[in-house]
């Protein structure tokens, strides 16, 4: 059994890493599990424990669901959070829905479900998780924080695969091994 998902992989910009930065330095009393910037990316679909033989039917639909979507450019341009604003639980940026991602994800979605996954009952909402709050001692203090971000533009970047990346959950957090990597189109 390989714990799966299906993701893009955003290599934080100066402006991005600037971003968590502040954020980070300026939340430093409070208990949250920041994401590492290495581990930063796009799910479009979670797997989770998934049997080694359904394997190939997942690289033989993400790669025809690759091949069949154009590259395109991610925008990355405000900060949100899941949860209530009494009771946040991700901070998280968002992400434009782009008419490349768009189809890309629309893409994944069907060839998986053509390959016998069941859809996922939430909308796609594209974002980025950037950290997990555990308990928050100072709320007003975290609204202002999340309030100076929430428009702020944090980073474009050009997009021309899909991945497919295993996880290993270690004590000292995940750690994100891609099993293979599938081109979009160039044109």
């Amino acid at each position: 059994m390989k714990r799966l998902f299906a993701a893009i992989k955003i290599h934080p910009s100066p402006e991005f890493i600037s971003v968590v930065s502040s954020m980070t330095a300026e939340l430093k009393h409070e208990r949250i599990k920041w994401v590492e910037l290495h581990n930063m990316h796009l799910t479009l679909k979670f797997f989770g424990e998934t049997e080694e033989p359904r394997i190939p039917a997942i690289y033989q639909a993400l790669a025809s669901a690759a091949a069949n979507a154009d590259s395109f450019t991610l925008h990355i341009n405000r900060t949100g959070i899941f949860g209530s604003r009494y009771d946040p639980r991700v901070i998280w940026f968002g992400i434009d829905l782009e008419p490349g991602l768009l189809k890309l994800a629309e893409n994944v979605f069907d060839n998986l479900q053509q390959a016998g996954w069941e859809p996922d009952r939430q909308n796609f909402v594209p974002h980025l998780t950037i950290g997990r709050i555990k308990e928050l001692k100072d709320k007003a203090l975290f609204q202002q924080v999340i309030a100076r971000y929430r428009e702020v533009k944090i980073q474009e970047q050009n997009v021309n695969e899909l991945i497919l990346f295993e996880s290993i959950l270690r004590r000292e957090g995940p750690e994100y091994i891609a099993l293979r990597k599938f081109p979009l189109l160039n044109r």
